[in-house]
C-alpha cells in the first residue's frame, strides 16, 4: 500500500530578544512555532534579565555577532517565514533591515511579520529612544506589522485609539509607513471583547473579536500572536486565515494561562494548552 510522502514542516525564523523567564521574546516565539507546527530558528539580538515582575537588565548583542548569526542560518537553511520582535537599538534595527532586504530580494513572497515591541507586559521599556525612528524605517520590509494600541500611538505620534473607528484610522495610517498589512491589536482596550483590526492593501478593515479573558497572566501575548501568524502563514491560503487562526489559538492560550502558576507578577500564556 502506497502512502503519501510527508511534507517537511515550515521553517520559521525569529529575530528578537531573549526573555530569561521564558514567557516572551525568543522563548515565546519558539514555543508558538512548535505549538503550531513549524520548526523554529532564532537570532538573538538582546539578552534581558527578566521575570514576571519586570525587566531588571538589557544587554544588546553586538551588531557584528547578530550579523554572524543571520549569515549562518541564511547560508544553510531554507526560511519559510520570519518574525521580528524586540530590536533594542537603532544600530540593531538597521542591521536587521539589511538582511531582510537581501531575503526579500531572493524571495519577494517571503512572509515577514514585524512586532514593534517597545514595552513589556510588566511595563518595562525595551526600546532605546533612538530606536523608534529606526523601527519606523524597518516597517516597509514587513508583510504584516502587529502593534498594540500604545505602540501604534507611539509610531504615529498620536493619542491612543479608544474606539474601532480610531483603530481603523490608525491602522490605515500605519500602512502609509510602508507595511503591506497592519493588525492593530486592541487587547489594551476595554469592553467584554478583545477587538483587533486587520487592514490589507486598500480593503475595508476587518474586525476580529474574541472574548476578553479575566486573567493577569498575559505575559508574552504580543510575541506569541505575531510568531503564531508567522508559523501559520506558510500553512494557510491567506493572511486573513492565518491571522484569524492565530488569534483563536492565543485566546485559548490566555484562557488556560492560570494553570501554569508561574511567578508573582503577570505570568505567561499557556502555549501548549492543546498538547499538555
Amino acid at each position: 500500500m502506497l502512502t503519501a510522502a510527508r511534507q517537511p514542516p515550515p521553517v520559521a525564523l525569529t529575530i528578537a530578544g531573549s526573555d530569561s523567564s521564558g514567557g516572551a521574546g525568543i522563548q515565546a516565539d519558539l514555543k508558538s512555532f512548535a505549538a503550531l507546527g513549524a520548526y523554529g530558528m532564532s537570532v538573538i539580538v538582546a539578552l534581558t534579565a527578566q521575570s514576571t515582575r519586570g525587566v531588571s537588565g538589557i544587554w544588546p548583542v553586538p551588531v557584528e555577532f547578530v550579523n554572524q548569526q543571520l549569515d549562518a542560518v541564511i547560508a544553510d537553511i531554507r526560511i519559510d517565514a520570519i518574525k521580528v520582535g524586540m530590536l533594542a537599538s537603532a544600530e540593531l534595527a538597521d542591521a536587521v533591515a539589511v538582511h531582510l532586504d537581501q531575503l526579500r530580494a531572493a524571495n519577494p513572497e517571503l512572509p515577514i511579520v514585524i512586532d514593534p515591541v517597545m514595552v513589556a507586559t510588566s511595563g518595562s521599556r525595551l526600546l532605546a529612544d533612538d530606536a523608534v525612528d529606526a523601527l519606523r524605517r524597518i516597517l516597509p520590509r514587513a508583510s504584516l506589522i502587529t502593534p498594540n494600541l500604545p505602540e501604534a500611538a507611539a509610531l504615529l505620534g498620536n493619542p491612543v485609539a479608544n474606539d474601532l473607528d480610531a483603530m481603523a484610522k490608525q491602522a490605515r495610517q500605519l500602512r502609509q509607513l510602508g507595511a503591506d498589512r497592519v493588525l492593530l491589536k486592541g487587547g489594551h482596550g476595554g469592553g467584554e471583547q478583545s477587538l483587533d483590526v486587520l487592514v490589507e492593501f486598500d480593503d475595508e478593515p476587518v474586525v476580529l473579536a474574541a472574548p476578553r479573558i479575566a486573567t493577569v497572566n498575559t505575559h508574552g501575548t504580543g510575541c506569541s500572536l505575531s510568531s503564531a501568524i508567522a508559523a501559520l502563514r506558510p500553512q494557510r491560503d491567506s493572511w486573513s486565515e492565518a491571522v484569524g487562526e492565530a488569534k483563536n489559538w492565543l485566546t485559548g492560550a490566555i484562557a488556560r494561562a492560570d494553570e501554569l502558576e508561574l511567578g508573582s507578577g503577570p505570568g505567561p500564556v499557556h502555549h501548549f494548552y492543546r498538547n499538555w
